[in-house]
């Protein structure tokens, strides 16, 4: 499944896609697949409807992608100014409180609420967010320090694809890379989800898209992500539920049918689970999309995290345009996108030009 696609369109792509399919769940999140056909029809959901007051809305999956952005190039600012190694977790966690913040709570941290990031009035709106992450952060007694909880729910996992786009521009050498991927995105998770599910099936995901914005195959990209999580402690759900998609994607693809075998997404490992074997088994973006969030489950986490990959195979364009017209903050996710690929080649050091650290330190303030 390589596909020949401009570098920078699979950053688009990641981000986009996954926010369309977050989208085209967010109407049907809660009902079962009986509900769904009986008001969209035997096809089920396939185009954005409304919801939360307008068509095209996205949910509290790509409102905490885009934050999980804005952590990572916080850090990396403040690695090359400082002059130290990049907190990641740390300044992720800090991320989330701002997040947090346009959600209406008020954690215990104190928040700093700057950055170009948090100017975008359409991120004060709640949009499902899950309990264990509201409850987790308002709790958070230090900056990165993981959850006191037992939690696997899929609310870690969703949010990661920036990790692989991150590390795709940041490490060259594919092991260090592959290593560092999948242990940042698993300490992300963390943050909010304290089970050790939760937080290897991001770091699972995290390397499946560093290799795929790396131009990689997909089969290859899941292959390399399994022997990685082979390495880790506790790593047995999340292993058999990546073989339960490959075997059905062998076997049933593109089957609606297959996917309550693997589970409905409410947790880690069954998300992670349905979107591969949707991208797996589906034959365009498009299709595997309306698989993905036509199912009795977490429609638009399985819908954000099929897209997070697809759209990395195959580049913005391969998001039907029909979606995107309608699809919010549609530039917003777009900026944060080139940001991220962009973001080694920013002229950003300890001692570098004033006008440039200014500039980036404002976009991005490294705390």
């Amino acid at each position: 499944m390589s596909q020949t696609v401009d570098p920078q369109a699979r950053y688009h792509g990641c981000l986009l896609a996954g926010a369309a399919g977050d989208a085209l769940g967010a109407p049907v999140e809660f009902l079962d697949r009986a509900a769904i056909t009986a008001r969209f029809g035997e096809g089920g959901i396939r185009d954005l409807a409304p919801a939360y007051g307008r068509t095209g809305a996205i949910t509290d999956d790509t409102q905490m992608t885009l934050f999980t952005a804005e952590g990572l190039l916080r850090a990396h600012v403040r690695g090359c100014m400082r002059g130290i190694g990049p907190d990641y977790a740390g300044i992720t966690a800090h991320a989330y409180l701002r997040w947090l913040h346009t959600q209406g709570v008020s954690p215990r941290q104190q928040v700093d609420l700057d950055g170009w990031l948090l100017g975008h009035p359409a991120l004060f709106h709640r949009r499902g967010p899950g309990n264990t992450c509201l409850q987790a952060l308002t709790a958070l007694p230090d900056l990165g320090e993981r959850a006191d909880n037992n939690s696997k729910g899929c609310g870690g996992v969703m949010r990661v694809a920036p990790v692989g786009l991150y590390y795709a521009r940041w490490i060259a050498e594919p092991a260090e890379r592959t290593a560092q991927a999948f242990a940042t995105a698993a300490e992300i998770a963390g943050i909010t989800h304290g089970h050790p599910t939760g937080q290897l099936t991001a770091g699972f995901l995290a390397v499946v898209i560093a290799e795929l914005a790396c131009g990689g195959d997909l089969s290859a990209a899941v292959a390399r992500a399994q022997a990685e999580l082979r390495g880790h402690r506790h790593p047995e759900e999340t292993l058999a539920a990546v073989a339960a998609a490959e075997d059905l994607a062998a076997t049933r693809p593109a089957d609606p049918a297959a996917l309550p075998e693997l589970g409905r997404g409410w947790i880690a490992e069954e998300a992670l689970a349905i979107a591969l074997y949707c991208a797996l088994s589906a034959p365009n973006l498009e299709e595997a999309l309306i698989l993905a969030v036509n199912h009795d489950g977490d429609s638009d986490s399985t819908g954000a995290i099929t897209g997070n990959i697809l759209g990395t195979v195959y580049g913005e364009e391969a998001i039907p345009q029909r979606w995107r017209d309608d699809l919010e903050l549609q530039e917003v996710i777009r900026e944060m996108a080139e940001d991220l690929y962009g973001f080694p080649d920013w002229k950003v050091s300890e001692y570098g030009d004033e006008a440039v650290n200014d500039y980036y330190w404002g976009r991005y303030p490294g705390y």
